[in-house]
């Protein structure tokens, strides 16, 4: 049988090619191998962006519109929406109570999120719970795998350990020990050559039009040594080279001449990178496209992922009880 997976993402915007390139490639991959649950992570949007929820519910449907435009298959995978399966939450509240309160602390993502975050107040009880929620999420399908980055594995060990608590404490075996699968996702940076964000309001977005991507990739920062045609570039600290790299790595030594010995100038390779990007996502585009048109088709392939998600994590929430002789 097919090991497990449960990996998700939260609807807090339109998604952009760092998704693309970073997770749901990967999902695609994976999907071939493993029985995966890709859910869109709602709850876990809300914790953070409970003060200007209204758009959640937009960007759940586009979001998945994307992830089938990637060629994530319904008939391969379960997509289904977090909210919608109660048991995530009714485990979630299990784990709260047996939880120690300095796993959460100490955890390295939450402390980042408190420094970093200004925009948003993070200092709430569902918050500190995320990785609470997280475990459950993984573990109420019982997943053996999770794929990750590197940065993300602090949040997976904190799963381990809650399977580890809840399993000793009842003397049990009921969840595994889910496993990382660590995914080597390319570094994709923003426009402005910061991280990829929509705080940063310097994404390229799947659902941009042909038009607007080649002005976005116009206004992309380039060399700042390279001033006049005539002088010689330094690809490997332009960000438009790094994208050549990630998306045409057949053509680095061609673009590396171009620039080194100024060939082209910045403004005409930023023109090739343009049409090179929506050549080599019209499949995708045209997939998007037929999705975007056909919600009636999206909002079903959630209803089916729904039934199929709560059918499973239902069965296991009935054994959790049980065992922790609460009424079933």
């Amino acid at each position: 049988m097919k090991k497990r997976i449960l990996s998700g993402m939260r609807p807090t915007g339109k998604l952009h090619l760092g998704h693309l390139v970073g997770a749901l490639d990967n999902w695609v991959s994976l999907q071939e191998e493993y029985e995966c649950y890709f859910m869109v992570a709602d709850w876990h949007a809300y914790m953070s962006e409970y003060e200007n929820a209204a758009d959640i519910r937009e960007f759940i449907i586009d979001n998945v519109i994307d992830w089938l435009a990637a060629g994530i298959d319904p008939d391969k995978s379960t997509l289904f929406i977090q909210s919608e399966v109660p048991a995530h939450l009714d485990l979630h509240m299990i784990f709260s109570c047996i939880t120690p309160l300095g796993l959460l602390e100490r955890c390295p993502t939450y402390k980042k999120q408190l420094r970093e975050v200004k925009t948003r107040d993070l200092h709430t009880y569902g918050f500190l719970g995320y990785p609470v929620l997280q475990a459950a999420d993984i573990l109420i399908y019982k997943a053996q795998k999770v794929p990750v980055g590197e940065d993300q594995l602090p949040h997976l060990e904190l799963t381990r350990e809650i399977s580890r608590l809840f399993n000793n404490l009842y003397k049990k075996e009921v969840f595994p020990s889910p496993d990382a699968i660590l995914t080597q996702s390319p570094r994709l940076l923003g426009l402005d050559n910061r991280k990829m964000s929509k705080s940063y309001n310097n994404t390229i977005n799947l659902s941009d039009s042909e038009d607007v991507l080649k002005s976005k990739v116009a206004g992309m920062i380039t060399d700042p040594q390279r001033i006049k045609l005539a002088d010689k570039g330094h690809p490997d600290i332009c960000n438009v080279f790094s994208y050549y790299g990630v998306f045409f790595p057949e053509m680095k030594d061609e673009v590396y001449d171009w620039c080194t010995n100024a060939k082209i100038g910045c403004t005409e390779c930023k023109i090739r990178l343009a049409h090179g990007l929506i050549e080599k996502l019209k499949p995708f585009y045209q997939r998007r496209r037929e999705f975007a048109h056909d919600k009636v088709k999206v909002e079903k392939i959630l209803e089916i992922g729904r039934e199929k998600a709560n059918a499973f994590a239902s069965g296991v929430l009935k054994e959790v009880r049980q065992i922790a002789h609460l009424s079933v």
